[in-house]
This record gives C-alpha cells, structure tokens and sequence, in this order.
C-alpha cells in the first residue's frame, strides 16, 4: 500500500498587526510603488482585514480579532503622515507625474482629473496638478488636450492616421465610430474634430512635442 503524503500542518497565526508591522509594510509597498495617501491607507486596511479573516478562520471570536486590529487601525492616520513627512506619500507629486503620463497616453483632461479623484486624491490637489502638469484650460492646455486627442486617434487609427489604402466607407466608419469614442472618453467636440481633420505631419510633430516636454 502506498502511503499517501502527510498534509503539512496549517501555519500559526501570528500576532496581531501593529504600528511598527504596519510601518513596515508601508515602506515596503512604497518602495516598490508610487501610491497617494488614500491608496496606501486602502493597502493597509487590506492588510488589517486579511488578518482578521485568517484569526476569525482559525476559530477566534470575530469580535475578539476586531478588538485585537483596534490599535493598528487607530494607528494608520499617523503612520500616513509619518510616510508624508519621509517624502513617501505626495499626492501632488504622485498627481502630477500621472497626469502627464496619461495625457501622453491619450487621456483627455477630464478623464485625467477622474482617474486622480478615483484614487482618492483632494479635489484642490487633483485641480491644481492638472492644471501644472497639462497648462492652464484656456491657454497651453488646449495644445497639450489636441495632442492628447492625436494619441488617442492614432491608436485608432482613424482621421489623420488612417491607412492609406482605406477606402473612403472606411474612412467614414473610423471617422464616425473615433468621434464617438473621443466624446465618451471626455474630448470636447471641437477638440475632436480638429484632431481627427489635422494633416499626418502636423499631428505628429504635435505628439512628439507634448510627450517631449
């Protein structure tokens, strides 16, 4: 008969989380990720939370295991500050550098500032970020919002970047379905239309401009 193998014991459960553990996850996450406060405050709350789960599985009572995490979540707003003060955490930093990769990678302005609200970042930094990293709505703004509509119809491949042996039922399709695209994905209908009407070499010498700056 052949024996069959042993299960491995189940892991013990180790202490409960506490400031210096979550400092230390903090640190570790921020090393290896640009995060906002609100991201890395999330992280941590997972991180409390998994704890939980796993006492409450190995048959602690589930109030006893949210007693026991109470001191480490009335822990995380410091450990949060502490991480601004070490230059960890900056949201208008981290808004900033994100606002100007996404208009790179040909998000309209008002998708930018949703992706930066969506990660928890204050309205005012969100507005003043976007406002540094892409140029003021009425002024540079409006170039570096067309050049961001250019990326975003090139990967289309409609209007100026259409392939040239298109026909002119394709052209009209691409044309249609990238106008409706850009209206959904927060372009301004003038915006569209100039990007999806400009000549190839104007639209990418305007590329390379803004992802050069």
């Amino acid at each position: 008969m052949v024996a069959r193998p042993s299960r491995s014991a189940p892991r013990p459960l180790p202490p409960a989380p506490d400031a210096a553990v979550l400092r230390a996850v903090a640190l570790a996450y921020l090393a290896r990720f640009s995060a906002t406060r609100a991201g890395v405050e999330r992280m941590l709350g997972r991180h409390i939370d998994r704890w939980v789960r796993r006492a409450t599985g190995t048959g602690m009572e589930a109030g006893d295991a949210t007693r026991a995490v109470a001191p480490a979540r009335a822990a995380v707003a410091r450990i949060l500050t502490d991480m601004e003060g070490l230059g960890a955490v900056d949201d208008a930093r981290f808004s900033e550098f994100r606002a100007r990769s996404l208009a790179r990678a040909g998000r309209s302005r008002r998708m930018v500032a949703a992706h930066l609200s969506a990660r928890g970042v204050d309205e005012a930094i969100v507005g003043s970020a976007v406002e540094e990293a892409l140029g003021p709505r009425d002024g540079e703004g409006r170039e570096t919002e067309l050049a961001a509509a250019l990326v975003f119809v090139r990967k289309r491949r409609a209007g100026p970047f259409l392939r040239p042996d298109a026909d002119e039922t394709e052209a009209h399709t691409r044309y249609r379905r990238a106008l409706d695209a850009m209206a959904r994905a927060g372009f301004a209908h003038g915006t569209a239309r100039r990007a999806l009407d400009m000549d190839r070499d104007e639209a990418e010498d305007r590329i390379i401009r803004m992802r050069s700056a």
